[in-house]
This record gives structure tokens, sequence and C-alpha cells, in this order.
């Protein structure tokens, strides 16, 4: 599975430099520019490692470096972009050594951020998470997977703000954004294997144990979503086509 394919014009929206080099409204440029840079990362497009020279991005946008600075510094706070000893950017290097060290942190910070939002939420907390899982079931099969992956993250953040400690909802959004690369290349597994579907309703669980104030049952239900990424993503990572097909090739005798 080619993770840069962009054959595929639902999963990977396409922004082209053509595009992205018109002219931005007054006061608008960084965080249209942010946009961009943020979109191509997650799908991808700028793959991990790739350089971001502000030189390059001034005239692909046709803006001063001022509004470069300041979109690859709200890229350097989600951890999708780093800095380099001598001061150069990239884009975020994604080792899969750390996987493991990942999942567990990811299952630490979903699950202590599920049990506080069954533990503090309010009522006007509900419309607003009912809502948000709402709009990822609709993204799914319908729209891109940018789109399905912004959802999910949403619907995450909106979570840990419903537990009202802002320690865990910095923590556990910093972690969300770095995942959603990691996030995107499991929704184009599922898509490629036509399994994407399996995708919806993941998260009205969520809301029922959170309206609830059942933190038993929202720690199961965290710690078992953490799990089942894990899982899909070790899939997509060893994924081969399951039936042969003919390629139409004629091969000569004797080879």
């Amino acid at each position: 599975m080619s993770t840069s394919d962009s054959s595929d014009t639902r999963l990977n929206p396409i922004v082209t430099k053509e595009e992205t080099s018109s002219t931005f409204q007054r006061g608008a440029a960084s965080g249209e520019i942010y946009r961009v840079l943020r979109d191509e990362i997650l799908t991808l497009q700028l793959e991990p490692g790739k350089s971001l020279e502000e030189t390059s991005l001034s005239k692909r946008f046709a803006v001063s470096r001022s509004p470069i600075r300041e979109a690859l510094n709200r890229l350097l706070a989600e951890r999708l972009v780093e800095t380099l000893p001598n001061r150069s950017t990239i884009v975020t290097q994604v080792d899969l050594r750390d996987f493991p060290a990942l999942i567990q942190a990811l299952d630490v910070q979903q699950r202590l951020a599920t049990r506080l939002a069954a533990q503090n939420r309010v009522e006007t907390d509900l419309p607003r998470l009912r809502e948000l899982a709402g709009v990822f079931n609709d993204s799914v099969g319908q729209a891109s997977a940018l789109t399905i992956l912004q959802a999910n993250f949403a619907f995450h953040v909106a979570v840990a703000e419903a537990g009202r400690n802002p320690y865990v909802t910095r923590q556990y959004r910093e972690l969300l954004s770095e995942t959603r690369r990691l996030l995107h290349i499991h929704v184009q597994f599922l898509d490629n294997a036509d399994r994407v579907e399996v995708m919806r309703d993941q998260h009205h669980d969520f809301v029922d144990a959170i309206e609830a104030q059942d933190i038993a049952a929202a720690d199961a239900i965290a710690h078992a979503h953490t799990m089942q990424f894990h899982d899909r993503f070790l899939k997509a990572l060893r994924y081969a086509p399951e039936v042969d097909f003919d390629l139409g090739l004629t091969i000569p005798e004797g080879l």
C-alpha cells in the first residue's frame, strides 16, 4: 500500500502548488499556509524528514518569510515539524521502532482523559460530544481520510476538555497530534480493503459511558479503542493482496 499515492481522489485531497500560490487575504496568510502544510504532512504528501526551507516556501506561497515562520511555529507546537541543531526545519520523522512506546503512552492518556470526562463532565458537554461523534460517523465512507482523522482528533480533544484537567488535555492533545499520520495509514488500509465502514459508531460508546458517569466503562472503552488502532495499524504494515491477479504479462519461455 502506498500512503502517498494521489490517484485516489476520495481519500487523498490534493492541494497543488499553483492553488496555494494565489494571493491570501490580508492577515490570513500564516493561518492558510499552516493549514495547507498541516494537511500535506498528515496525508504524507510531505514525507517525514522533508526539509521545509523558508525561502522556498516563501516562493511557493508568494509571501514574505514572516507568515512562513508563524505557520512553522504552529506546526512545531503540534510536533508535526522539528528544528534541527543547525536551525533548519524538517517534517517530524516517524520511527516505527517507537510504536510500542507510542501505544503505551496513548493507552494511558486515552484512558485517563476518558475517565476524567466520565467523572467531571457537565450536562452542557454532552450535546457537543454527541455532535462530534456524529460528525465522525458522517465522515466515514463519505469524506477524505484527512477529514476522518481530523474528525477523530476533534472528538477526542473534546473528551479531554470534558475532563476539566488542562494538563491532561494538553498532553493528550499533543499525543493525538503525533498519532494522526499513523491514523492516516490505518484509514487508507481500511479503505483499500473495503472495510472503512468498520470505523462507524466507534465514538458513541464513549459518549454513553461519559453521560452515565460510568468510570469503569469509560476506561474499558478507551483501552479497547487504543488496542483496536494498534491491531489494525500492524495489519496495515503487513498488508498484502489476498487474491492473485493476472497482470496480462507474457513471460518468455525459458525464464
